[in-house]
């Protein structure tokens, strides 16, 4: 394992690559998903079936078939640009993980928004609020409270499933252990350094979610 200390800048490059993906992906994907749950609970018969269709297609689909769709078939038609100077292949990999985050997030949105008692809605209806009104300024800031631990657990997940954007070319942890893996002829040491450090990054996230989780409680005492 020794021989893997060479490369432990590539892997630290990597880590970082991954880490900036999902965390971009989940932050664009909870932009997409509060805007898809709030149609999707509208009363809109158009925004309604846009949003249904779009969850339940990228929920019902594997998310490596629409890296494959995204970052290989539609650059073929369409180029994407290199916004963070990680080629254009990261692009892809943010917006396909964007839209699968989104599509699950939206439906934790929604949970969190229906939980809210609706006597809130009416309460501030009655105030002269419009539902946009209620829904901006009483329900949906107590919804994102409610399902934060949720929103933490989406972000964990989305990392380990990060893994898969090696195949456009995207320079993540896996991908660096591939190409160590090719250098070396090695195969074990490379995955296996590679799963440890997707396990550290996972296991402090959810080490620090937990004790946010634990202030949070304290704190609605």
């Amino acid at each position: 394992m020794g021989y893997l200390l060479k490369f432990s800048g590539a892997y630290a490059s990597g880590a970082g690559v991954t880490i900036l993906l999902s965390l971009l992906s989940v932050i664009l994907g909870f932009i997409l998903g509060l805007f898809t749950s709030l149609a999707k609970l509208s009363n809109n018969k158009l925004l309604n079936t846009i949003s249904n269709t779009y969850i339940e297609v990228i929920r019902g689909t594997p998310l490596m078939v629409q890296i494959v769709i995204i970052g290989l078939s539609v650059p073929s038609i369409l180029k994407y640009p290199d916004f963070f100077g990680l080629g254009s292949e990261f692009t892809a990999g943010i917006i396909a993980l964007t839209l699968n985050s989104g599509a699950y997030i939206a439906e934790i949105l929604r949970s969190g928004i229906q939980s809210i008692n609706k006597g809130q809605v009416e309460a501030s209806r009655s105030l002269g609020m419009s539902y946009w009104q209620s829904m901006r300024y009483v329900i949906i800031p107590q919804a994102i409270k409610n399902i934060l631990p949720a929103l933490g657990n989406e972000f964990i997940t989305l990392i380990k499933e990060s893994a898969i954007v090696c195949y456009i070319g995207i320079t993540d942890i896996m991908f660096v252990a591939g190409s160590v893996k090719n250098s070396t002829y090695k195969f074990f040491g490379p995955y296996l350094l590679a799963a440890a450090i997707y396990f550290i990054i996972t296991f402090t996230l959810s080490r620090v979610l937990r004790i946010f989780e634990k202030r949070m409680s304290r704190g609605l005492r």
